[in-house]
């Protein structure tokens, strides 16, 4: 019986990647809404079972029709979308293969509960407390010195993240986060399954240089996978990445072993205990703070990135691991000083497409990245924080001075081209 590693609620770039990468390996289960607006082909049917992952019990029984139909067998699960990891947690207990228990995914989706573990264990993170009210985030900035983010306990990215420095700004934000919720009560990746007796989270904000880290924890030990600094811009929304700079070893003055202890007690607090993780951390005075761990890869553009700069395929490893198969990793930080850097709309309208032309002959850029085709509607933040990405450009700096000016002026040279 062909075995397949079960591959939940992934996008249909990551699907071709891995189609590529690991013919025939796995079978996808993809909502319909994927496939509407695909660039790429279509799996073949005995490869992929398109269905809404928003009920388990549906899921369960059309995935045992799917298996006896093909004669496929699971051995593994993986998952790359947040808002699929309680999903794959419940399919692989129910076919009783090795995963994230629902425990451990619940307590790292909730990002109030998360920290709550990690400060009963003194690891070091933002302070926080829920918010039900103006007053309550008035009366939390008036605690802290630099000011508070207020954010969704659940969700990922930028999406519906203010940064808050007065009491006007929070009765701004506090609003317009209130309002955001409201309009994403069907939307699975804010959908809770803890912390339901409070609106919002609000942190106390760290100033400092923000980080991301993949990982592997197994048999109580922590391997780096990559390390790459956050470019962010102050003409866009807070909390945007406006791309990813690969770092050659770990930020200035963090010890390697305390780092990885911090990693491990980290994920060992929320409940994990094997996998490839991504780790959210930002830097002050040497000391990192732990901002949110998720038991799977970086996306985005990191896979990209990844494989460019180092021939390693992030999507095939976590496959392999799923699989129970060894692990083949290069040094995390022996990889090319490459960038990538994220294009996101300037303004809201209809996609008519791109002009690369002013790219032409540019011998930095090593890969271009759509993920919109013309006919595309962008509607700009706060309302959607997920139609203005584009995509992304892999970039090597020229030189080491200034490398994140130099790309995002690369950048700047591509046309796209928006019917308001």
């Amino acid at each position: 019986m062909p075995e397949k590693i079960l591959v939940i609620g992934t996008t249909s770039d990551y699907i071709d990647w891995i189609q590529k990468a690991c013919p025939e390996k796995a079978l996808f289960l993809t909502d319909p809404k994927i496939r509407k607006t695909a660039l790429e082909n279509f799996p073949s049917e005995n490869e992929e079972l398109c269905i809404s992952l928003d009920s388990f019990d549906p899921v369960k029984e059309a995935l045992a029709c799917h298996l006896k139909k093909w004669n496929q067998t699971i051995k593994g699960v993986a998952c790359f979308d947040c808002e699929s990891l309680e999903l794959a947690s419940r399919l692989a207990s129910h076919l009783g293969l090795e995963y994230h228990s629902l425990e451990a995914i619940q307590n790292c989706r909730d990002k109030h509960l998360s920290k709550v573990l990690w400060q009963q264990k003194n690891i070091p993170c933002p302070e926080s407390m829920p918010i039900n009210s103006e007053t309550d985030a008035v009366q939390f900035l008036s605690e802290t010195p630099n000011g508070i983010v207020l954010k969704p306990f659940y969700g990922s990215g930028s999406e519906l993240v203010f940064r808050c420095q007065t009491p006007k700004e929070c009765k701004i934000h506090f609003k317009a986060l209130k309002n955001g919720l409201i309009k994403r009560q069907a939307n699975p990746l804010f959908k809770k399954s803890s912390s339901h007796d409070h609106l919002m989270l609000a942190e106390k904000f760290i100033p400092g240089p923000e980080y991301s880290c993949d990982f592997i924890i197994e048999n109580s030990t922590i391997r780096i996978v990559r390390m790459t600094r956050k470019i962010k811009q102050a003409d866009q929304v807070f909390g945007t990445v406006s791309g990813y700079v690969l770092v050659d070893g770990l930020p200035p003055r963090v010890n390697l072993q305390a780092f990885e202890t911090c990693l491990l007690n980290g994920a060992k607090a929320l409940g994990i205990q094997k996998g490839i993780c991504m780790v959210d951390f930002i830097l002050e005075d040497r000391h990192p703070f732990l901002v949110e761990i998720t038991p799977r890869p970086g996306g985005d553009c990191i896979p990209f990135l990844l494989k460019e700069a180092g021939d390693i395929d992030i999507l095939a490893l976590t496959l392999d691991m799923a699989a129970q198969k060894p692990l083949n990793l290069k040094n995390a930080f022996s990889y090319k000083p490459l960038i990538g850097i994220r294009i996101h709309a300037q303004k809201a309208g209809k996609l008519l497409g791109f002009d690369t032309r002013g790219l032409d002959g540019e011998k930095r850029i090593k890969k271009i990245h759509f993920i919109r085709k013309p006919g595309h509607i962008i509607t700009m933040p706060p309302a959607d924080y997920d139609s203005w990405l584009l995509g992304h450009i892999i970039i090597e700096p020229a030189s080491t001075i200034y490398p994140e000016t130099q790309c995002l002026l690369i950048k700047n040279r591509l046309g796209v081209q928006i019917e308001e």
